[in-house]
């Protein structure tokens, strides 16, 4: 995946967020990103003049482009798109990972949002919007699917933070039961404000 046509510049930004996905910010070195990328260690200077704080914040927005994105596959996925439908393909990605590939992986944005957020005004900023862009395409396909507009974005955070929290439940536990049981719970809920009154 990481050499599918992409640029070394495009490589380096996809692996450093499946570097930090897995061993977090601090434990992801610039020349474990290079090596991973298949790219010169000597371009990571040029495509990164401001360092790892650069190449981090960007990983940070691929990440974020990619779970908006996801969301348009995800109601293609389904026969009848719902509020809970959604929320359970969102949840299926993981469970399905976890499943086949282990529990090593979690999500590139929580795990700078632990590591560097608090430190690291760029990446806080760069976290807060790769988690607005993420959270906007989820309204918006909730209210397209009638989920009134004063709730969608509500609901959208409802489901991001529940999944975010079950990711690293699940991670913690090796199980996938943090995963299915707010997809249990929270599907007739999100399904709930379809057409409901705001």
């Amino acid at each position: 995946m990481a050499g599918s046509g992409r640029g070394p510049r495009e490589r380096m930004v996809f692996s450093a967020a499946q570097l930090i996905r897995r061993d977090g910010v601090a434990s992801t070195g610039m020349r474990e990103v290079a090596a991973h990328a298949k790219a010169p260690r000597g371009s990571l200077q040029h495509y990164f003049p401001g360092g790892k704080e650069q190449l981090v914040n960007e990983a940070v927005g691929w990440a974020g482009r990619y779970a908006a994105g996801r969301v348009a596959r995800f109601l293609a996925a389904l026969p009848e798109p719902t509020p809970g439908g959604l929320f359970a393909q969102m949840v299926r990605q993981w469970t399905d990972e976890y499943e086949s590939e282990g529990f090593g992986g979690g999500c590139p944005v929580a795990a700078a949002t632990v590591d560097r957020a608090g430190s690291t005004a760029s990446t806080r900023q760069a976290v807060s919007a790769a988690l607005a862009e993420w959270t906007g395409a989820v309204a918006l396909a909730l209210a397209d699917m009638g989920v009134p507009a004063g709730r969608a974005r509500p609901l959208a955070t409802l489901m991001i933070s529940s999944l975010e929290g079950a990711i690293l439940m699940a991670r913690a536990e090796r199980d996938v039961r943090p995963l299915t049981t707010v997809s249990r719970e929270l599907g007739p809920l999100l399904d709930s404000a379809v057409n409901a009154t705001d």
